[in-house]
């Protein structure tokens, strides 16, 4: 039979590690789907599901666990318009500081962010801000942008082709699935884009999304 209390479950589970930063947010990234889908779906919250998800949440460590710089104030996850803006914005100007590192700061300041505001958009006011804390750790390590010793990675070719055209999945192709990147960072740009409604910000965003997608 479903857990009754699976979102809770999952909830509580993320709001254990208030105030630390694991694994660039993954924690608050996998609880946020997970409970969409429980409660889209309540018939899939077996017993080993719910242990699985609650036990791959605790299971995320600490990473580069950083105090807050204090002048990263985002706003209430609750106000998705502005939470939206100003993660749309960080991982913006993380693009332009990672060129030639990679993107995955880029990547997940907008997977990670999204989870927040959407855990909010939900109802689950509580455990999306028991994540400000390492949200704010995360703005902090991002903006310091790239270290003595970061590996280099090669740039992706300039492409006018973005998630929502057709042919950007036909000439994708076969290719890795990233972990799922491929899939999480459009779901949460669109989804981002759509809660802050600022055509400015998409423009000067979309001018520069071939690096991350």
């Amino acid at each position: 039979d479903p857990v009754e209390d699976a979102i809770d479950q999952v909830g509580k589970a993320l709001a254990e590690g208030s105030g630390v930063l694991r694994q660039v947010g993954h924690d608050a990234i996998f609880a946020m789907h997970a409970i969409k889908a429980f409660r889209f779906l309540p018939e899939s919250a077996t017993p080993e599901r719910v242990a699985g998800v609650c036990k791959l949440i605790r299971s995320f460590t600490p990473w580069r666990d950083v105090e807050p710089d204090e002048q990263v104030q985002p706003p209430d996850f609750s106000d998705q318009a502005a939470a939206s803006k100003y993660i749309l914005k960080e991982a913006s100007d993380a693009i332009d500081r990672f060129v030639g590192f990679g993107q995955g700061f880029a990547g997940h300041m907008l997977t990670f962010g999204q989870s927040l505001v959407e855990l909010a958009a939900m109802g689950d006011v509580e455990w999306a801000e028991s994540c400000r804390t390492a949200f704010r750790k995360y703005v902090t390590v991002t903006r310091m942008g790239p270290q003595p010793g970061d590996r280099r990675i090669k740039d992706h070719e300039m492409s006018e082709l973005r998630p929502d055209d057709t042919e950007y999945w036909q000439k994708r192709g076969d290719k890795s699935l990233g972990i799922g990147h491929v899939f999480k960072y459009p779901y949460a740009y669109y989804d981002l884009l759509a809660r802050a409604n600022d055509e400015n910000l998409a423009k000067e965003f979309d001018a520069k999304a071939w690096h991350l997608f």
